[in-house]
């Protein structure tokens, strides 16, 4: 067993190039917003994962492929649930849930964000 602390303040380049969010299966909506990530538990196609998840400035619409608990560490990006059409600001310090199958669309504000996440698949 190990216990990682989650580091805030984490920027951009402390994670590795993930390519486009549409390489990650997200609809780009605004710019070509580049992905970032480092995993700190797990690999991302396992059943339970946890990782660092940053992007560029931009607008994407993703559609939760698993139930996801996050964090921000740093940077501002708004969240809108599909569904809902509510809309939520969400800066370092806050933390979200969100369902797996869940259509959002994320607005990221800043030049970058990062997140810290626990995935459930």
């Amino acid at each position: 067993m190990s216990m990682t602390p989650i580091q805030s303040g984490l920027d951009l380049q402390a994670l590795d190039p993930w390519g486009t969010v549409a390489d990650l299966g997200s609809q780009p909506l605004e710019g070509e917003v580049r992905a970032y990530g480092r995993m700190t538990h797990g690999a991302p196609t396992d059943p339970v994962s946890a990782g660092y998840f940053g992007a560029t400035r931009g607008k994407f619409r993703l559609v939760y492929p698993f139930d996801e608990h996050a964090v921000v560490v740093s940077g501002e990006v708004a969240l809108t649930d599909e569904s809902t059409g509510v809309t939520t600001h969400y800066r370092p310090g806050d933390a979200w849930f969100v369902a797996k199958g869940t259509s959002t669309v994320w607005e990221i504000l800043s030049d970058g964000f990062v997140k810290h996440y626990f995935a459930v698949a």
